[in-house]
């Protein structure tokens, strides 16, 4: 009776050990790698049919598969900084990032700050040095993508290309040398939609994809 016992509780621990590790293998597959999608009107999908459908976060996520979980957070015409005409940082969508909780942003921001009005050049750099600094809070720290805003195919609401060239994409690329953040460069890989920018600003669903692809590009090094 007694060997029969021990074999028993044998059987119980190989049993019990086999659903822990099973439920723990579930468990690590049924949490994905969260990315919040920070942006302008760029992101969240204006002037495509369908947003829920076919902005680029949207499509990201779809590329990304059930490993990862991203979520839009673009608002439509939010400037970086904070004395733009609609701060991001006011934008029901900035707080949002932190109950999210994402392990990696992606930033996509700077076009709104183009405009006339708008632009200042030691602002942006500030402020973008604020933000980042603001994203670091969250626990444990998330990786940071810096983007490159599109090219402005045709200057529209004062948003224009030579701000973006000249202004812009350097402001970018010094503050992600200084923070070793890596820059998604969305200028030279969309530079061939010209067509598919119906507006001049706004891609529509082909250049979506195509910037959801370098995105996800980036993310997955692939």
């Amino acid at each position: 009776m007694r060997a029969f016992n021990i074999v028993n509780n044998q059987e119980f621990v190989r049993l019990f050990l086999i659903f822990f590790l099973s439920v723990a293998i579930v468990s690590c597959k049924s949490t994905p790698i969260k990315i919040a999608c920070v942006g302008d009107s760029i992101t969240e999908g204006h002037g495509l049919a369908v947003q829920s459908r076919t902005a680029y976060p949207v499509v990201l996520d779809s590329l990304l598969g059930e490993e990862y979980d991203a979520l839009n957070l673009g608002r439509s015409a939010t400037t970086l900084q904070k004395k733009g005409d609609f701060p991001y940082w006011i934008a029901k969508e900035f707080s949002s990032v932190f109950t999210f909780h994402p392990d990696i942003i992606v930033i996509k921001l700077g076009t709104n700050d183009t405009k006339p009005y708008n632009w200042n050049a030691e602002n942006f750099t500030n402020d973008y040095q604020a933000l980042i600094d603001t994203f670091l809070t969250i626990s444990p720290k998330p990786t940071i993508f810096l983007c490159y805003p599109a090219p402005v195919f045709r200057s529209n609401w004062g948003i224009n290309d030579s701000t973006v060239v000249h202004g812009v994409i350097p402001a970018i690329s010094s503050i992600a040398e200084a923070n070793n953040l890596q820059i998604i460069d969305l200028y030279k890989g969309l530079i061939d939609q010209s067509v598919n920018f119906p507006d001049g600003i706004h891609p529509n669903e082909e250049a979506a994809r195509a910037l959801a692809l370098l995105v996800a590009g980036a993310i997955t090094g692939k």
